[in-house]
């Protein structure tokens, strides 16, 4: 072979009309292999599973059959490699592929989800083109063929121009039986004189799919550099790493099985071993008395000069040596070996990587490098793939399979591909040493070697997976405390409450000053064990994180095992968020004396969210205190519910927090606790309830658990709110109680509602106006309702808030029940939203609500100052998404507007 290369006759240079010339032809000559190829696709893209199932098990089976033949061919015409191994990557490449992939689902409906509503179809790519190496002609293409039968697709294949005729014999035997077999025409093609103008016209003919691309470097790129999808593979430059505890007899056999396997022509093939000092003269002796032969180091460079030629990765083999044995490599170079001697061996120094003899070699040389310490193996490892075989494979010979090392040294390696105690040129490629890569002859290199696969290539590469997305409504849930006690008198459960002995009470100065807090007292010193409390009651109205902070302060000084909170929203709202911190700060030691930090959770848990389930930041669980609520007015709910309503000392911005870790696990829904609340408590705790009911009933995620709830409790604040406001507790009547009683209970019902089915944009509104202009938070909420009754109950052109279980926009009609529910009359759906909003103001004004800003205290220059800052905070207000009509901050910036 030496003398044919040097007798080769000089090329002849073409002219640049002689170039444009070829070019032309090979475009024609690959347009019509693509015309035929595109026939063949659209009649395979008909065939069934069992009929595609069918054509690759005769192409197997040909391929096994004829796999000596083959073995024979490839090594006649490229002298390259070894028979008997050729004949082995042929058996792989029809049995053990075969094998993988026979059962794979490539037809039709491949995976189905009815839960998640998904289907996944499969779809051929469409016309591939095949790029196959001199390295493994037979082998590749016998893979590709199979791949492309399996996966509907058609392939041309372009042959290396010193492997075309056994590579073409490939083609031809599997092709014919799977025509037999009932395959389309034409399906597998390939150019019939090979030259790079008719491979370049194919990778680059428009109508390609895409291309699979295994051979070297250049052919890589320029498959990479056509313009069409490109799957491609990169060099392998691999290193075994061989550890002191490893079994030496089995690391050097599977080290010499995979240099010999073939002449080292798979790229997977081990070029370097990396020794750990105490072992390295043992594996350097054993090498030798098996076959190995260390190269004199005065001989090193005459078999670097022939092997290695200057390219633009460092260094690259020359012609004619991929796949040559050992021995002819030496002769070719000058260098006498002994005749037992097959591998080479060269001893180098790992500051010299990037030395023609570091670089990748497909032939039975090896490198040999000692190292100290395993992080000195990982760093010389590392190095040689970073000059070359960047993301292919690494290896490591090892005495246990389970030594954690394992793990530190592949998360270590940017390789694709970490092989364990196995010979790596044929674990590599998958099947026969492991199971935990498909059996492959295409190898990717990830993005360490500038690839699309860092996996081996297989059937799932060569489809279009279509997924049918349907519509889904994803399951719902009721959530609420454990228990819910109502009834006068139902305070009396905290007698009975399981595991109390430290009780901390949330109150507001109130609750103290009117004998609240004393009354719970007073049932906790009625329980057989004595009880230990501590009282928190200066909650102010509007709390603040601070003042939550230091409730937590004080819970954490104290360590409750139970959480009483007494009062209004504001008592509840503080507690809530008082138990989560000291819960937090148990597993977060100092943060409560870290303003920063509570204020930097803060501003995590009021991110705004989709879905409360999916939610980026997550509550903690409580798992040191139970909660206890007793509302003692009738408007917040919060004693059902997952939200707690807290506001920024700093922006004095109102922010809701939902998780239904805030839930309470109790709920005391006592109505002896409202009947001195003052008048205009009533009148805007109760316009809050109402509130809370009409808008989880047209809420996105109202349901029919919920909205019975809702409907109950707006009946109920319609006929009760006026006279629970007129009540006089100084001259109490059976009404005005009864009264009271039921607007307490019709506040729970509504908290039940929008415990599950969310709130809306008119929370959002008041959440923001409250806040920037001190207004009460029941006040803030009348203000904006009848104009977001207004603004949602609409037809038409609706851009709606996307919820899957909300099929179409319904918030008129959702109004107009309600209407009906309460009796009222009109003709259309629209007359009886214009009632039930005349109905609402004049609910408002019996209880004596203005409901405007500017009727509220509210000056016209701070409106305007403040207008542009409470749009965006409307939009992100965590209410916003439930609303039916998502609104544009346009709109909302009418909206706040028509307030004033």
């Amino acid at each position: 072979m030496a003398e044919a290369v040097a007798k080769k006759p000089a090329k002849k240079v073409l002219t640049p009309e002689e170039k444009a010339e070829l070019q032309t032809q090979a475009e024609k000559m690959t347009e019509g292999l693509v015309e035929k190829s595109q026939k063949a696709l659209a009649e395979f893209s008909t065939f069934s599973q069992e009929q595609v199932d069918k054509i690759v098990a005769a192409m197997a089976l040909a391929g096994s059959q004829n796999s000596l033949l083959l073995a024979h061919a490839a090594h006649d015409e490229t002298g390259r490699g070894v028979v008997e191994d050729k004949d082995t990557k042929n058996r792989f490449a029809s049995e053990s592929v075969y094998n993988a992939i026979k059962f794979d689902k490539t037809v039709g409906v491949i995976s189905e989800d009815k839960i998640q509503g998904k289907a996944e179809l499969a779809a051929p790519l469409g016309v591939l083109a095949g790029i196959v190496p001199t390295t493994n002609p037979t082998s590749t293409t016998i893979f590709k063929s199979m791949l492309t039968a399996k996966t509907r697709n058609t392939i041309i294949f372009a042959f290396h121009p010193q492997a075309q005729k056994s590579s073409a014999l490939a083609a031809q035997i599997v092709y014919d039986a799977a025509v037999k077999a009932g395959a389309p025409k034409n399906f597998i093609q390939w150019i019939e004189k090979p030259s790079l103008y008719g491979t370049s016209a194919l990778i680059q003919n428009p109508n390609i799919a895409s291309i699979l691309a295994t051979g070297g470097p250049s052919m890589v790129n320029a498959a990479l550099k056509s313009g069409n999808p490109s799957m491609g593979v990169g060099a392998g430059n691999g290193a075994v790493y061989i550890d002191a505890t490893v079994d030496t007899d089995r690391a050097v056999s599977d080290l010499l099985l995979s240099k010999r396997f073939d002449n080292g022509m798979i790229c997977a093939t081990e070029n370097s071993a990396v020794i750990q000092a105490p072992i390295y003269d043992e594996i350097l002796t054993k090498l030798q008395e098996q076959g190995a032969y260390l190269v004199p180091k005065k001989d090193y460079k005459k078999i670097a000069d022939y092997v290695f030629k200057p390219n633009a990765e460092g260094y690259g083999i020359a012609g004619p040596v991929a796949g040559m044995s050992g021995r002819w490599i030496a002769e070719q170079a000058g260098v006498k070996i002994p005749d037992d001697k097959d591998v080479l061996l060269f001893e180098l120094d790992q500051k010299n990587i990037g030395e023609a003899l570091s670089s990748e070699k497909l032939s039975p040389l090896l490198s040999i490098y000692k190292v100290e310490k395993r992080e000195e193996a990982i760093e010389t490892v590392q190095s040689l793939l970073n000059y070359q075989g960047a993301g292919h494979n690494a290896a490591i010979q090892i005495g246990s399979q389970d030594d954690p090392f394992i793990k530190e040294y592949a998360d270590a390696i940017g390789a694709s591909r970490i092989l364990v105690n196995q010979p790596d040129s044929i674990g590599g490629v998958g099947d026969i040493y492991t199971d935990a890569m498909r059996p492959s002859l295409t190898l990717g290199t990830g993005s360490w070697g500038k690839n699309s696969l860092s996996h081996n290539l297989s059937t799932y590469d060569l489809l279009n997976i279509k997924t049918v997305a349907r519509r889904r409504n994803r399951p719902q849930w009721v959530r609420l405390p454990k228990e819910v006690y109502y009834e006068a008198n139902a305070i009396t459960y905290l007698q009975d409450l399981p595991t109390v002995n430290r009780a901390f009470i949330v109150a507001d100065p109130g609750m103290v000053q009117f004998g609240f807090v004393s009354r719970v007292l007073g049932q906790l010193e009625l329980r057989q064990e004595q009880v230990e409390t501590n009282i928190y009651g200066s909650v102010k109205p509007d709390p603040t994180l601070s003042q939550a902070v230091e409730i937590a302060r004080q819970m954490a000084d104290f360590k409750p095992d139970t959480v009483i909170l007494l009062g209004g929203g504001s008592a509840l709202d503080a507690g809530k968020i008082g138990r989560f911190l000291y819960e937090y700060s148990t597993r977060h030691e100092g943060i409560l004396e870290d303003n920063d930090a509570i204020k930097d959770l803060f501003l995590e848990l009021q991110q705004k969210f989709m879905d409360i389930r999916k939610r980026i930041v997550k509550f903690y669980h409580a798992r040191l205190t139970q909660m206890v609520a007793i509302p003692t007015t009738s408007g917040t709910g919060s004693e059902v519910t997952p939200f707690a309503v807290i506001t920024d000392d700093e922006t004095h911005v109102k922010y809701p927090l939902a998780d239904y870790e805030l839930t309470p696990e109790v709920a005391i829904v006592d109505p002896e606790f409202v009947m001195t609340v003052p008048q205009h408590t009533v009148a805007w705790s109760g316009l809050d309830a109402l509130s809370h009911a009409l808008e989880s009933y047209v809420s996105v995620m109202a349901s029919e658990f919920t909205r019975p709830w809702a409907l109950q409790a707006i009946k109920l604040i319609f006929d009760n709110l006026t006279n629970s406001y007129n009540y006089d507790p100084k001259n109490s009547t059976k009404e005005g109680q009864n009264a009271r009683t039921k607007m307490h209970y019709a506040s729970t019902l509504a908290g039940m509602s929008f415990a599950n089915a969310f709130l809306g944009l008119n929370h959002s509104l008041a959440h923001k106006t409250g806040g920037e202009f001190g207004l009460p938070h029941g006040m803030a909420i009348a203000i904006a309702m009848p104009h977001v009754i207004k603004f949602n109950a609409v037809t038409g052109n609706v851009k709606r808030t996307p919820y899957p279980r909300y099929e179409t926009y319904t918030a008129q009609k959702d109004y107009a029940d309600i209407a009906r529910y309460l009796g009222l009359k009109g003709e259309t759906d629209a007359e009886l939203v214009d009632v039930l909003i005349a109905e609402i103001k004049k609910l408002a004004a019996s209880v004596g609500v203005n409901q405007t800003l500017s009727g509220n205290g509210v000056s016209k220059h701070d409106f305007d100052a403040k207008l542009e800052k409470m749009i965006d905070l409307v939009y992100n207000d965590q209410c916003t998404p439930g609303n039916p009509r998502q609104p544009s901050l346009a709109e909302i910036r009418q909206l706040l507007k028509d307030q004033f």
